[in-house]
């Protein structure tokens, strides 16, 4: 059954997937930008980023024109680049740690995002929030490299524990935090923060994600034979000519520095990295040459799509992203369960 599955996959060849996708990716973000109170056509989308970009001017009034540039594009795209960072990010950490339950925050990071953003969210200086979210995120990984390295050599299991653990720390500090010293509207800010949020993504939040998935995200992609070879255990990749250590750490400081640079412009937001990489192996197989592109431009269209749910669905109110996510992500991943064949390892 195993054999028919994948002949019928691979007639859809990677290629074709990945063209879909990346004009998958154009749509939702053109379309995503129309959705509002503000009537917002695709053409109008186009006619002010064109304009931006000095290829003709725009026929939109200042306002209409704010609203596209200033307001929706950056929040889009920034939706795009978190999307498709947890989704790599997430099945990196799967391949590394041979566990089909690792997510992006399998290290601790989150937790010590969460306790660096609530920090300067209590101190009253939000414009710290990603500088101070990204520096906790990377002592949590710090920490936890430190736990797992310590009294032997870091293995996979000695990694998830030693992540387990200073995660539980964090979480533990930063409900400390706001129990002690949280009043009034900080209790929002903090919670929507902690729940996944874009709404004040703007033009910045664009730039830190974009360079992420360049500077970051792209080397991970072109490690696919690496994370291949780690599918069959240590022993099997360094006979396969990988450096184990040296790469493993390699693989787990970038993928923090990912994911970090991700949560310090959209806090937690769960699921993406977890579920969308099982769904796309369902598809594509395990080659990460092929998984690590296509989970990326999926997780882009995902996020973009559970963003605008968020901010549209309840209007004039808005929900953190990171609910949607949830709502949408843990039937997908009960569905991904119930199809998983009998003694597979993974989803």
């Amino acid at each position: 059954m195993t054999t028919i599955t994948r002949r019928e996959n691979r007639r859809v060849p990677p290629s074709a997937w990945a063209i879909l996708l990346v004009i998958g990716v154009v749509l939702s973000v053109t379309f995503a930008i129309t959705f509002g109170p503000a009537s917002i056509t695709a053409g109008d989308v186009w006619s002010s980023v064109l304009s931006h970009l000095g290829l003709g001017a725009s026929p939109l009034t200042p306002l209409r024109d704010g609203i596209v540039w200033q307001l929706r594009l950056p929040r889009v795209l920034t939706a795009a680049a978190v999307g498709a960072g947890l989704a790599i990010a997430g099945a990196v950490m799967q391949a590394l740690t041979r566990n089909s339950l690792a997510d992006p925050y399998l290290l601790g990071l989150s937790s010590g995002a969460s306790l660096g953003a609530v920090s300067v969210l209590l101190l009253g200086v939000s414009i710290l929030l990603p500088v101070a979210a990204f520096a906790g995120a990377l002592l949590a990984l710090l920490l936890t490299l430190l736990i797992a390295s310590s009294g032997g050599g870091m293995t996979p299991s000695r990694t998830v524990l030693a992540g387990v653990a200073v995660s539980s720390l964090g979480a533990a500090l930063t409900s400390f935090i706001i129990f002690w010293t949280a009043k009034g509207d900080s209790y929002r800010e903090i919670l929507n923060w902690l729940l996944g949020s874009l709404a004040g993504a703007d033009w910045s939040a664009v730039a830190i994600g974009a360079v992420a998935l360049v500077i970051v995200g792209v080397p991970i992609i072109m490690a696919g034979r690496s994370l291949d070879a780690f599918s069959f255990g240590d022993t099997a990749a360094a006979a396969l000519g990988v450096s184990v250590g040296r790469t493993r750490w390699l693989l787990l400081v970038s993928t923090a520095l990912l994911t970090g640079a991700m949560v310090s412009v959209s806090g937690s937001i769960g699921f993406v990295g977890l579920v969308l990489p099982h769904a796309v192996r369902l598809v594509v197989g395990s080659r990460h040459r092929v998984l690590l592109p296509l989970s990326a431009l999926v997780g882009a269209i995902f996020l973009i799509w559970c963003d605008t749910i968020a901010r549209t669905m309840f209007d004039p109110r808005e929900l953190p992203v990171g609910i949607i996510t949830a709502v949408i992500g843990a039937p997908l991943f009960v569905m991904l369960l119930v199809r998983r064949p009998a003694g597979s390892g993974r989803p």
